[in-house]
């Protein structure tokens, strides 16, 4: 006779990944419930990419303005901090709010508290009210507890800095502002803040922002971030942070002192997995502190998965939500199903915003069996004809030369993350060079670079500008 527990299923945090696969297991007849320590909705909805694409959005109208008069438009604007802070907040409980009623219509039981593994098949929650903690069992249990942001512990008063879960609440907006970090949460904020006004100085440690990202788009981004007033200190980092009576005094390892209203921290995140219980569950972490799964997202322990950042293989929210897709395909529906991790696209929303799907070109020159053909061009927007602005737009195809695959497309300019979603389609089809150039243009447009590129990058050459 099999074991009767609470739950066919229980799952570990309700952001995007877990709140995907409770439902889809649920409307499947199983019974489920999900606990959630915060707010339902996780990262992404709550402190993450929808609050940041709000900011990111309100903070390039002063952009806009400038390019509006180039126009023949007077435009005279001011901003409100709180009134934006409070009309963000309230979309995001609206947010928050459709996450709890789509569970809810999906059968599934939503426990607003904190859960800890106790062994393979049980947990258990604190209530986040208060009250007595309750023990559950569930046949499989999902953890989707995604990830946090890391802080140096060792730095001399990093206690005065935020992240940027701290980034959209502040009370204020700040007049002086200093971010730590060279990834696409730093220069996101970086970007957002320096619309608003806010003098803003992004340093980090490294030799270029954006490490992993293509060698071009790295550097094409730097100079085009720096035209929009922000101060790039790279090769550099903290050595301490000291609080005075006028602001906080960044000190830093070149010997340099920035005073600055607000320290912000975007140097990376963690997955969470602090006091979840994992030990007594048997399930182990890799050399990096995220949960050990295999390809098909089970972890060492039997009867226990897990997907999304907590996993630490991609951290893209569409990612966890197909991550939990397959999830429900292999356990529940006898498919066994992993995601397909190659030619995934994703955007930083920096300002300018970069676009990027598949190779690097450096990536390419190791993984293609064969030369690689680039084609590159750098242009001005025809947004900008009339305003004078030297910004440049990049767009580049990395080309297998032996195949003739396109492999790798990058884009740096305005909408670039809407071109290269449509971008990521022919991509991961595998759509060779002269199909791409078989497709008429759309014309005027900034897109119809990407089908007109005819002449090949040598080796030291620059697109005219």
């Amino acid at each position: 006779m099999s074991k009767t527990y609470d739950y066919d299923l229980f799952v570990i945090g309700a952001g995007s990944g877990g709140v995907r696969a409770a439902r889809l297991t649920a409307l499947g007849g199983k019974r489920v419930a999900i606990a959630e320590e915060h707010r339902v909705g996780g990262t992404c909805v709550i402190r993450g990419c929808v609050p940041k694409k709000f900011m990111v959005m309100a903070s390039d109208f002063s952009h806009q303005f400038e390019t509006a008069e180039g126009y023949g438009w007077t435009v005279e604007a001011s901003f409100d901090w709180p009134k934006f802070i409070q009309t963000k907040d309230v979309e995001i409980a609206r947010l928050s709010g459709i996450y709890v009623a789509n569970l809810g219509k999906a059968g599934v039981d939503l426990i607003h508290g904190r859960a800890v593994l106790k062994d393979v098949h049980t947990v258990e929650v604190t209530h986040r009210d208060g009250g007595e903690s309750r023990t559950i069992t569930a046949e499989n249990i999902l953890i989707a507890t995604g990830g946090r942001p890391w802080l140096p512990a060792d730095l001399s008063g990093v206690e005065h800095a935020i992240t940027s879960e701290q980034a959209f609440h502040l009370p204020e907006l700040p007049k002086r502002i200093l971010i730590a970090g060279g990834g696409y949460i730093a220069v996101e904020f970086a970007g957002i803040f320096a619309g608003l006004g806010v003098e803003t100085t992004l340093i980090y440690r490294g030799p270029n922002i954006l490490r992993g990202f293509d060698d071009d788009v790295r550097a094409h981004l730097a100079g085009e971030i720096e035209k929009r007033g922000i101060k790039v200190i790279l090769g550099c980092q903290h050595s301490e942070i000291v609080k005075t009576e006028s602001g906080l005094v960044n000190r830093l390892e070149n010997g340099m002192e920035i005073e600055t209203d607000v320290v912000m921290f975007a140097t990376g995140r963690a997955p969470h997995v602090t006091a979840l219980g994992l030990d007594a569950a048997g399930v182990d972490l890799d050399d990096k502190g995220a949960i050990k799964v295999d390809a098909l997202s089970k972890t060492t322990a039997d009867n226990i998965w897990a997907i999304g950042d907590v996993t630490d293989r991609m951290n893209l929210t569409p990612v966890a939500i197909r991550e939990a897709v397959c999830f429900h395909e292999t356990v529940y529906l006898d498919n066994p199903q992993h995601f397909d991790y190659e030619a995934v696209a994703t955007a930083v929303f920096s300002q300018p915003p970069v676009g990027t799907v598949g190779l690097s070109e450096n990536e390419a020159r190791h993984a293609c069996s064969g030369e690689v053909d680039v084609y590159l061009s750098r242009f001005r927007p025809m947004k900008y004809a009339f305003t004078g602005s030297d910004e440049r737009m990049l767009v580049k195809l990395v080309v297998d030369a032996t195949s003739q695959k396109v492999v790798g497309v990058h884009i740096v300019g305005p909408e670039a993350p809407e071109m290269i979603q449509l971008a990521a389609i022919a991509v991961k089809a595998g759509l060779t060079k002269a199909e791409w150039d078989a497709t008429c243009a759309v014309h005027p447009t900034m897109a119809e670079e990407l089908v007109t590129l005819k002449e090949k990058q040598r080796p030291g050459n620059m697109s005219a500008v």
